[in-house]
């Protein structure tokens, strides 16, 4: 019994590595786990102090505990059944299905990563890229929201910069869900998208099972009141105006709210408006081709931080103008409701026409839109363009217009198309190339529904 047993030094070694290894993660793991578990919800507790909306506990909890939940949910355990009566195949493959694509769905948000990073990058870049602009009317109207309701964000879509600038903006407000679509599912984008709360959809996918699991994701997120961001253009503007609204995540949120029982939504029209769009030529071709979907490449951003990195050690930083964001008027969802008697088709086309009646006005799409009228010579754009800013201030349009005089104004915006190979002055006549040509009329739209009435000037 007590006799002694040889044994290889390589196997105790071995035995020692698993003792060790259960000890970690049977003892010290699950200490260690809370310990960091208790740091981070007492952080949180300091953060939401300083938050208008504070982040909710469904945005915090587990990203297992909430694709379980989505999983085991009623309304997802019926589309289950369902799909696997109208195709013939055994529930269990369906149900394994079902929860795949809430694995795809539900983000793994991190406070850290939010707010100690995130926050930080896209400030850099915003401030980098652009002089930031916000309009103050009707900003201060979500202080008379109620606490206990849920704040959605709506949007127009311009640049896919909208991500970053707005989640900068906010950050005083709290922490925004983005739907991201499956152009950022690569690598380190997808693990980075999740950590900041931002979730995957598929845009053109029709399977119903797959709905309804984004479905109750969405509105179990806006049941809990968490803070969302929607682009009910569904993608990017190929043309520079506003595109035709689809509901899209918007009807999730209308079919599961009930009046008077459900948390109450306010929606808060965001508008947003480039002197430039990085995006600008592959949006043109886009349409002009009638392509549809974007492949993700790190080629613009690596083409910008080595020109930045230069622009720093040459002293010659430039920047792409303005980009300026206005709120409208906020709507709840309650009271739209009740006016339209619980039809929310015109939902969408409300909520457009409050982002366009507050689109910023920057300079250089005031000076495309004067050029697209027929204003080809240097002598006569000053006075095309002092017409349509005094004709929109006058209509009491979100004017972010530089304190510079608007000479030098002008200038910059057209020695930026020379360097973009898209314009020639030859004895003050301004002769675009047909890529400007194209350039200019996508600019001009984004203001065009402002100056519809306009008639100040006649080409010349």
């Amino acid at each position: 019994m007590f006799r002694s047993i040889e044994v290889p030094a390589w196997f105790l070694i071995l035995m020692l590595l698993f003792a060790a290894v259960t000890a970690l993660d049977r003892v010290l793991m699950p200490s260690v786990r809370w310990y960091l578990r208790r740091r981070l919800e007492r952080a949180v507790e300091r953060l939401n102090q300083r938050l208008a909306i504070p982040i909710r506990p469904f945005k915090l909890a587990r990203r297992h505990d909430t694709i379980m939940r989505l999983r085991y949910d009623p309304a997802v355990a019926r589309a289950v059944l369902d799909y696997a009566r109208e195709h013939n195949i055994r529930e269990d493959a369906v149900a394994e299905r079902a929860e795949r694509y809430a694995r795809e769905i539900v983000p793994s948000f991190s406070a850290f990563t939010y707010f100690g990073f995130a926050i930080r990058v896209a400030r850099f870049l915003s401030r980098s890229l652009y002089q930031v602009r916000v309009g103050t009317e009707n900003a201060d109207a979500l202080e008379g929201v109620a606490e206990d309701a849920t704040v959605v964000f709506v949007m127009n879509h311009r640049s896919n910069m909208d991500y970053v600038l707005v989640t900068w903006l906010a950050a005083n407000r709290s922490a925004l869900a983005y739907a991201v679509g499956e152009w950022a599912r690569v690598w380190p984008l997808q693990p980075l998208i999740r950590m900041l709360g931002g979730y995957f959809i598929r845009r053109r996918h029709n399977n119903p099972l797959y709905r309804k699991v984004l479905a109750r994701y969405v509105q179990m997120a806006t049941e809990a009141g968490v803070t969302q961001a929607v682009f009910p253009e569904g993608g990017l503007s190929r043309t520079g105006a506003l595109r035709e609204p689809k509901l899209g995540l918007l009807s999730y949120i209308i079919d599961g709210f009930e009046p008077g029982k459900s948390r109450d939504v306010v929606f808060m029209p965001v508008a947003i408006n480039y002197d430039r769009v990085m995006e600008d030529r592959a949006l043109i071709q886009a349409n002009t081709s009638g392509t549809r979907n974007f492949r993700f490449s790190l080629k613009p951003i690596y083409r910008y931080l080595r020109n930045l990195v230069w622009q720093k050690l040459t002293g010659r930083v430039h920047r792409y103008g303005i980009a300026a964001v206005s709120f409208g008027e906020p709507l709840r969802l309650s009271s739209f409701m009740e006016e339209h008697q619980g039809q929310a088709e015109t939902l969408g086309d409300d909520l457009m026409a409050r982002i366009s009646d507050v689109m910023p006005v920057v300079p250089f799409p005031v000076i495309a839109h004067a050029m697209t009228a027929g204003v080809r010579s240097r002598a006569a754009l000053t006075p095309a363009v002092k017409a349509r800013v005094a004709y929109l201030e006058a209509r009491g349009a979100r004017m972010q217009m530089p304190e510079a005089d608007l000479d030098t104004v002008i200038d910059a915006g057209l020695n930026g198309l020379a360097l973009r190979k898209m314009l020639q002055v030859r004895d003050g006549a301004l002769i675009l190339t047909p890529d400007g040509e194209e350039i200019m009329q996508f600019y001009a739209q984004s203001i065009a529904p402002l100056l519809v009435d306009f008639d100040g000037d006649s080409p010349d």
